[in-house]
């Protein structure tokens, strides 16, 4: 009778019904919302979704930028004809060249630039947004330890690299571009020297931070793993050669990305990587098509012999690569720590 009783308890208490904890992650911006694919089953696939409303979104910049250029063509190829004419001088066809191209140029950049700035902010705010919420579901499936570490480690990053960006990198931009017209209206030496420094300090703080992000995840144990060979080596290839600046570093992280490929559809995260590269993704094709086409433009213009209108032009390329690399490394930086939160949950 006793053990009929305590079986009879027991049955019981597995009658009870079991609240399970439900975590959202945070919608995305409305802007953003319109580009998220309208299933998460497949990744492969809501991923090309992704890219195809991102190059709808920015189409019609293209021809803008496009026109922009065959304007800088035609100021070079005006140049170089009035700077063979006898008696012309050769340092006023540079100075007004240089401000023309500058003229030209310096609207889109400041338009790419306060896109930059823009898109930076919007992927910190809303990695505030998604990191409790995945740091709670893995510290609901028993890794405490190693969400504390995941969100320790993120958000300080995350503080640290929108603050550098918004502060020091974007205004130095500016620096950049300034000492760069001066350098092809002059020719002053000083003014290349300060230009370059200035390419290499912005170079060297993004590298630098990168450097130590992905030498404490390494540390804490989560870029670590196995996978198929062949897929990592294409992805890094893939980020080396596409973002500017930090894409070598931004590759050595990128086994995380293809490690959770296979837990994509159990992840709670996956509504907040899809966001996460909503945001990103349509800024980063326009200043991507503008680092592109400037390159172009100035391997055509050094064709007219135009040395110092070329250089200025590539300058201006070299200031979108530089805006590249800023974008892609916020956006890789919150992609590889939620990945690493969704490695953790399995």
């Amino acid at each position: 009778m006793r053990k009929v009783l305590i079986l009879l308890a027991l049955l019981t208490l597995l009658a009870i019904p079991v609240a399970a904890m439900e975590f959202t992650p945070p919608t995305a911006p409305p802007e953003v919302e319109e580009l998220m694919p309208a299933q998460t089953e497949s990744f492969g696939q809501g991923l090309w979704k992704l890219l195809k409303n991102g190059i709808m979104k920015f189409q019609p910049e293209m021809a803008a930028a496009a026109g922009s250029c065959l304007a800088l063509i035609a100021v070079v190829l005006m140049a170089s004809l009035f700077n063979g004419m006898p008696g012309n001088s050769k340092e006023v066809v540079k100075f007004v060249s240089t401000l023309a191209i500058g003229t030209i140029l310096l609207g889109q950049a400041n338009s790419m630039i306060n896109l930059c700035a823009r898109t930076v902010e919007e992927l910190s705010e809303y990695g505030k947004l998604l990191l409790p919420v995945i740091t709670a579901a893995l510290a609901a499936q028993g890794g405490t330890t190693g969400a504390t570490a995941l969100y320790a480690g993120t958000a300080v990053f995350n503080t640290v690299l929108s603050t550098l960006i918004g502060k020091i990198l974007v205004p130095l931009i500016y620096v950049y571009l300034a000492l760069a017209i001066g350098n092809a209206a002059t020719g002053e030496e000083l003014l290349k020297k300060f230009r370059d420094f200035i390419k290499w300090l912005m170079t060297w703080m993004l590298k630098t931070i990168l450097y130590v992000f992905t030498g404490y995840m390494g540390i804490t144990g989560v870029i670590t793993g196995t996978t198929d060979a062949a897929a990592v080596k294409a992805t890094k290839l893939t980020i080396s050669g596409v973002v500017p600046v930090v894409g070598g570093i931004l590759s050595d992280a990128s086994e995380a990305v293809v490690l959770s490929v296979g837990v994509m559809k159990n992840a709670v995260g996956v509504y907040g990587l899809f966001a996460i590269m909503g945001i990103w993704i349509s800024p980063f094709l326009q200043m991507g098509f503008q680092f592109l086409l400037l390159k172009l433009t100035a391997s055509v213009c050094a064709v007219f012999g135009m040395k110092e209108a070329s250089q200025l032009i590539d300058d201006f390329s070299t200031a979108m690569g530089l805006l590249l690399g800023m974008v892609g490394t916020v956006c890789f930086l919150h992609l590889i720590s939620t990945i690493c939160f969704m490695k953790g949950m399995g």
